[in-house]
């Protein structure tokens, strides 16, 4: 049965970036304090029970009723998410009304949405309505400007891959109320016009239940309610998800490319496959993708919604992930042809935006390179991108110098279930699994560089699907013993202090900047150096026996780069000659690095990897 619902379609604002999700709390209600000024934002779907915190919080603050959805209320997840997501619908269309309605004078909130604006047609505009002196023409471009003060988009993700089946008294309840569909039925369920960012790879059976939602289908005028955005680490992934979509009548309206290793969170390093060469082929076949995708789309869409389509729809390239300056942000929006840049991690220090508390703002400010580290915490086997000072991190250390290592795993939303040493799956985060394997170590067959390998391996496994929200419980009073991780990206260290949304939109657009280095490396050149020591590490784990990657693996990699970096030198030419000099300098100095990586290799079997 396909589900129905009414409203108006999507108007884009005139901003060139949007805030993409942080963790699971530090973005968790980042529409209600900046759409009303017509910046985007990302919600986070993982965790129902802090999303119910949020709405009941949210809702006493605004005087709005509120009757909680508690756990054993039939298909909780899916309703507490559509709740969630329509009280911040209502909150935000109010917040603008409220705009919209206020005067053009200083302070107010509708001068302070166009002073936000990068220089664009619109601000033009703003600027003749301030020079004008015709009382009349002034009051009807007034008028225009209210008209075009429109919102920034609520968009939700979801991880694709943490999928939990879910129990109701000790039966396995049917695959729709799975994580990934419940959250999916929440967002499909509520009043909001935006997108679903689907992250972490192509889920089949998730990807086929978007078909029972009619909002995702074009209305009478050809239009989508609810758009699908798919981030990608290259073209290959984008098309292989999109022709799956586009089979089932689904398209896909933006292609979100995301760096491997320079976001924060978790990093998907892609055998070194760089953002530049990723963008360029994107930028070449973009128009291939949208007619190959469009003509299986037609096929498959159902007769009575096909009538509405006469052209494509329209299909959005964006990208984030490490972008420090505006020269970067403006290269990348130009050169090729992305809509809009994300900026996540420096956002991390503007209180008025994301959920920090104050201890963990101090710390984010303090931030040294020594700091932030690309560990082994997350449950799900991916490398995750941590603060080492963070509260999350020091009640880790304490446990396990307490001799009580691993988490209770109160919620077990972002992990890894493992069966290996009794018949119910144990997260492997969790304290009963960490003790046992520890344990299990000493009985094995290992080397005495081996078995210390795995245990530190095994005792970084944080609890993060609960202590990703507690910079917000502690934030707003619902958790103050919360013992929050943080899941800044590397570019942290580039800005150390708190700074206003005004000032951050303003570095953005480069009216000022807040870069606490001058010597900063570029992002490109940044992203270069965590592959090269991605690589670095993986050799090490190569050398140990603790890794299947094998010659092939090591040859990819290395090829990958060295095909990257002839690509940014030639890309360099494009760069202000002030900036060029140096980035060929930086470039040169990482390819002297991977080289010597594995000219000093040992190993007989990488010999050929060299060349």
């Amino acid at each position: 049965m396909v589900m129905k619902s009414k409203d108006k379609v999507m108007t884009p604002s005139a901003h060139t970036f949007f805030i993409p999700v942080m963790g699971i709390g530090f973005t968790i209600d980042t529409p209600l304090k900046v759409a009303r000024y017509g910046i985007s934002s990302v919600i986070s779907l993982v965790d129902d029970t802090f999303i119910e915190q949020m709405r009941k919080y949210h809702s006493e603050q605004a005087s709005e009723p509120y009757e909680e959805i508690g756990r054993k209320v039939e298909d909780h997840r899916a309703k507490r998410t559509t709740a969630y997501l329509n009280l911040v619908d209502r909150l935000v269309k109010k917040q603008v009304e409220d705009l919209q309605a206020s005067p053009f004078e200083t302070g107010s909130e509708i001068t302070r949405y166009y002073e936000l604006l990068p220089e664009s047609d619109l601000k033009n505009t703003y600027h003749r309505m301030l020079e004008c002196e015709d009382p009349v023409e002034k009051e009807n471009l007034q008028e225009g400007l209210r008209r075009a003060a429109v919102p920034g988009h609520i968009d939700v993700n979801i991880m694709t891959k943490v999928d939990r089946m879910n129990y109701s008294k000790g039966k396995m309840l049917p695959p729709e109320y799975s994580d990934t569909r419940s959250a999916l039925r929440g967002y499909a369920n509520s009043t909001l016009r935006s997108s679903i960012v689907m992250s972490a790879g192509l889920n089949p059976p998730l990807y086929s239940y978007i078909a029972q939602f009619e909002d995702f289908f074009p209305d009478s005028k050809g239009r989508l309610k609810k758009q699908i955005v798919l981030k990608v680490s290259d073209f290959r992934s984008a098309e292989v998800q999109a022709k799956f979509l586009a089979k089932r009548g689904l398209w896909v309206s933006e292609y979100r490319i995301e760096s491997g290793l320079n976001c924060g969170g978790h990093a998907f390093a892609a055998k070194g496959h760089l953002m530049g060469p990723i963008l360029e082929e994107f930028k070449e076949k973009r128009d291939e993708l949208v007619e190959q995708t469009h003509g299986l789309y037609m096929k498959s869409l159902p007769d009575h919604y096909r009538s509405n389509v006469s052209e494509p729809h329209e299909l959005r390239l964006t990208v984030a992930g490490g972008i420090g300056t505006s020269e970067e942000h403006q290269f990348l929006l130009k050169y090729y042809n992305v809509n809009k840049a994300g900026w996540g991690t420096p956002f991390l220090l503007v209180p008025e935006v994301t959920n920090v508390d104050d201890e963990h703002l101090r710390k984010l400010a303090q931030a040294t390179e020594q700091d932030v580290e690309l560990s082994a915490a997350s449950p799900l086997k991916v490398p995750f991108w941590n603060l080492r000072t963070s509260a999350s991190e020091e009640a880790r250390k304490r446990l396990i110098a307490e001799g009580k290592p691993g988490s209770v795993c109160p919620k077990g939303h972002g992990a890894i279930f493992e069966k290996e040493f009794s018949e119910l799956p144990d997260c492997i985060a969790a304290r009963k699994y960490v003790m046992k394997k520890v344990e299990s170590l000493e009985k094995e067959d290992l080397s005495k560089e081996q078995r210390a390998w795995i245990k530190e391996d095994v005792l970084a496994k944080s609890c993060i699907c609960h202590d990703l929200s507690g910079g917000a419980t502690i934030k707003l009073g619902i958790d103050p013993d919360a013992t929050p991780c943080v899941c800044c990206g590397p570019g942290i260290v580039n800005f150390n202090r708190i700074a206003s949304l005004d000032e951050m939109v303003g570095h953005i657009y480069g009216r000022l900047s807040l870069l606490a280095h001058s010597d900063r490396p570029h992002m490109f050149i940044k992203e270069m150096s965590l592959n090269i020591e991605f690589l670095k590490n993986e050799i090490e784990k190569f050398k140990l026996e603790l890794t299947t990657n094998g010659v092939k693996y090591f040859q990819e990699f290395r090829e990958n780069l060295l095909s990257g970096i002839e690509y940014y030198r030639k890309t360099a030419e494009k760069f202000v000659e002030t900036r060029r000099a140096k980035f060929l300098e930086d470039l040169k100095a990482q390819k002297e690095a991977l080289e010597q990586l594995f000219n000093s290799l040992p190993l007989e079997q990488l010999a050929e990897a060299t060349g």
